[in-house]
């Protein structure tokens, strides 16, 4: 799920908006009692009620007496704000979300749909393809211009329907698929699509070239080995669903073999599901990379999609 560096950052942004808003009211109050002698006085009498109720509590006093004062203290105090010229809610805390009143949770425990929301911006934004979600999804998927050959039609609409089954099945089912094919048939559009639907469901999800990825781990090895921070390279292995785009082109060394494997077989161990996409074939993959990443690609592990059909691009 949102992993805690994200859930802190959106959390700590709300409870801002909470902070200023009620900063805002109490200044706009303050201004108030400044200009109106008898707003400052029934702020004075206001502010000793919960006070006086707890004590009338406790002495086990009517306490209706009381609630009705208040009452009628609030009523004239927003006639007064009104003859003043000020909206009648002028010192009233105007919160960005009225419903959880910016704490992010409503009722206590239930998390409000605004945190929800921020929390699904923040995944996005540092997912690696905040752009392309706003623009490919299932939705758009267009399948008609492969209505011209029965063969690669069949092909991309079960490529289509294997991709929503795999967000469908994605909370209890985890998987891996390999999108093999050539530049411009599709798979970074349903990549993208995918990545849309589950970071919706509240995962965490990055996507990232094989080379990027690749960079990351060579410079937790060579420039970050004694560093305090968490290493660049830990939040692939960590988080719900890894998109790694362009296997092939990364230098490849046995270092970076080896991390490859390593990235692979240890995401497979903790139930993790990975997307990876190539623009090599079977062969290719095979001369490229050692046997063990081979057969975890193109056996059970993975479910492999061929693409296949014009560049999308061009149609």
């Amino acid at each position: 799920m949102y992993n805690y560096e994200k859930y802190t950052a959106v959390k700590a942004e709300i409870e801002r908006r909470r902070l200023a808003a009620e900063a805002e009211a109490d200044s706009r109050s303050a201004d108030l009692r400044a200009k109106s002698a008898e707003i400052a006085e029934i702020d004075r009498e206001l502010s000793g009620t919960g006070m006086k109720l707890f004590k009338a509590a406790l002495a086990g006093e009517d306490l209706i007496p009381l609630k009705e004062r208040n009452q009628e203290l609030n009523k004239k105090r927003r006639e007064i704000i009104v003859s003043l010229g000020y909206p009648e809610d002028y010192t009233d805390v105007h919160y960005t979300c009225p419903l959880c009143r910016d704490t992010g949770y409503v009722g206590g425990s239930k998390v409000c749909s605004c945190l929800k929301e921020e929390l699904i911006k923040a995944t996005i934004a540092s997912s690696g393809i905040g752009n392309l979600i706003e623009k490919q999804s299932f939705d758009n998927f267009e399948l008609g211009i492969y209505e011209k050959d029965e063969r690669i039609y069949k092909r991309m609409k079960n490529n289509l329907e294997v991709a929503k089954r795999f967000v469908e099945n994605f909370r209890t089912e985890p998987g891996n698929l390999l999108f093999v094919g050539k530049t411009g048939t599709g798979k970074t559009h349903l990549s993208t699509a995918i990545a849309r639907e589950i970071i919706k469901s509240g995962f965490d999800v990055i996507y990232d070239t094989t080379q990027n990825i690749m960079s990351d781990f060579e410079t937790d090895r060579f420039k970050n080995a004694y560093s305090q921070a968490e290493p660049l390279a830990e939040k692939y292995l960590k988080c719900d669903l890894l998109i790694m785009d362009d296997l092939g082109t990364e230098f490849a060394t046995p270092f970076t073999v080896s991390c490859i494997y390593n990235l692979i077989n240890t995401r497979q161990n903790r139930g993790l599901s990975t997307i990876i996409s190539t623009n090599l074939d079977q062969q290719e993959l095979l001369s490229r990379y050692e046997d063990r990443i081979y057969s975890r690609l193109i056996g059970s592990d993975y479910r492999v999609l061929c693409f296949v059909g014009p560049d999308r691009r061009l149609v």
